[in-house]
């Protein structure tokens, strides 16, 4: 990706937000997905963070513990 400025990185996992680099780049888009990762992850207990770096990229880290029998 294109990186997200550290004063929006607060706002990517709330529903319908677009980055505003994001907007400028590409017209299409709901602002839905990264809000759905992380319900869906939360849901399994687990755990979701992000660093990013603008014009570097983004890395996101997804934990969900798991559970021996």
């Amino acid at each position: 990706g294109i990186g997200i400025p550290d004063n929006e990185i607060h706002k990517i996992f709330e529903e319908f937000y677009r980055a505003e680099s994001a907007k400028k780049l590409v017209n299409f888009g709901t602002g839905l997905g990264l809000s759905l990762v992380k319900q869906i992850v939360e849901n399994y207990s687990g755990k979701i963070s992000v660093k990013s770096e603008v014009d570097r990229g983004s890395t996101f880290r997804v934990t969900i513990p798991i559970k021996t029998c």
